[in-house]
C-alpha cells in the first residue's frame, strides 16, 4: 500500500525546508529592484489574477512565462521574481504569473486562469512564447501543452517551447491524499486535468525536467509523461538534474548561463 501523503511530501525530506520561503521572498524582492517592469498587471476579475511583467530596455527576443508551484493552494508570485533574472539578462521579457488558489477555486478553474494570463501577457509582448513552471506550475504548463489545452490557435502558433519542472502530470494519486480536502479533485476532474493521460501537440518541443534527488513520485511523474508523450509522437526530452531536490531545482533560472535558462531559450 502506497502512502500517497508521504509520496508527495517534499518538505519532510529536505533539510531546513522551513527556511526556504523566507529565502525565496528576500531574493525575489532583490530581483524586482534589479529589473525594469510593471507589477500586478491584471488579467481577470479575481484579485490574484495578475502577473509581474519584466521587460528589457532593448527590444525583447520574446516572452517567457513562469508559473509558480505550491500544490495549487500555496504561495503567490511575489516569491519568484528572481527566476526571471536569467531569461531577462538574455534579452527576453518575463511574466511571473499569480493565480487564484484552492480551495477558493478548483484545479480546472486554475487551468483556465493560467490560459487567460498567457493570453494577456502575449498581447503585451511580441515574438515567440516559452512556457515554464515548477511543481503545480509544471503541471499547468504541461496542461497548456496538451491537445485539450484551452489556449487559442493564435497563441499556440507562437509557442516555441515548454519546460515543465518537477511537475505533477497524473493527478489521480492526489485523490488519496489529505491535500485533496483542499484541492477537492474528483475522479473526473483529476483525469481531465492530467496531461499524462492526454496527447501532446506534436510539433511543440517539451522538456520535462526534475531534480535527480527528488522524491521517487516526482521522478515517476516526470518519466510517466515523457514516455507517454514520446510514444504518441511528441517532441519530448527529459532531464534528471544531478544534485538538486524539489526546492533547489529551479535555482538556475536566476542566471543568464544557468542550465534551465539555457534549456528555455535553446
Amino acid at each position: 500500500m502506497i502512502d500517497w501523503n508521504d509520496a508527495f511530501d517534499n518538505s519532510g525530506y529536505i533539510d531546513g525546508a522551513q527556511h526556504y520561503a523566507d529565502r525565496w521572498s528576500e531574493r525575489a524582492a532583490n530581483a524586482r529592484a534589479q529589473m525594469r517592469g510593471e507589477l500586478n498587471v491584471s488579467y481577470g476579475q479575481n484579485v490574484r489574477e495578475c502577473f509581474d511583467l519584466f521587460q528589457p530596455s532593448e527590444q525583447s527576443s520574446g516572452l517567457v512565462i513562469y508559473i509558480h508551484g505550491g500544490f495549487w493552494h500555496r504561495f503567490d508570485k511575489s516569491y519568484w521574481s528572481q527566476l526571471a533574472l536569467g531569461p531577462y539578462a538574455q534579452g527576453w521579457s518575463v511574466a511571473v504569473v499569480g493565480y487564484p488558489l484552492a480551495p477558493e477555486v478548483t484545479v480546472p478553474e486554475i487551468t483556465q486562469s493560467i490560459a487567460s494570463a498567457v493570453t494577456e501577457a502575449a498581447s503585451r509582448v511580441a515574438g515567440p512564447i516559452v512556457l515554464t513552471g515548477h511543481s503545480a506550475g509544471g503541471h499547468l504548463v504541461s496542461r497548456l501543452a496538451s491537445s485539450s489545452s484551452p489556449l487559442s490557435a493564435s497563441i499556440k502558433k507562437r509557442m516555441q517551447k515548454v519546460v515543465s519542472i518537477s511537475g505533477v502530470h497524473d493527478l489521480r494519486p492526489l485523490l488519496m491524499t489529505e491535500m485533496n480536502n483542499t484541492l477537492k479533485l474528483t475522479e473526473q476532474s483529476a483525469e481531465a486535468e492530467s496531461p499524462s493521460l492526454d496527447s501532446p501537440h506534436k510539433h511543440l518541443p517539451c522538456c520535462f525536467w526534475v531534480g535527480a534527488d527528488e522524491r521517487p513520485e516526482f521522478l515517476r511523474q516526470n518519466r510517466l509523461i515523457a514516455e507517454s508523450w514520446a510514444r504518441q509522437g511528441g517532441s519530448v526530452s527529459s532531464v534528471y538534474e544531478p544534485g538538486t531536490q524539489h526546492f533547489t531545482v529551479v535555482e538556475s533560472l536566476q542566471y543568464a548561463d544557468g542550465a534551465l535558462t539555457m534549456e528555455l531559450l535553446s
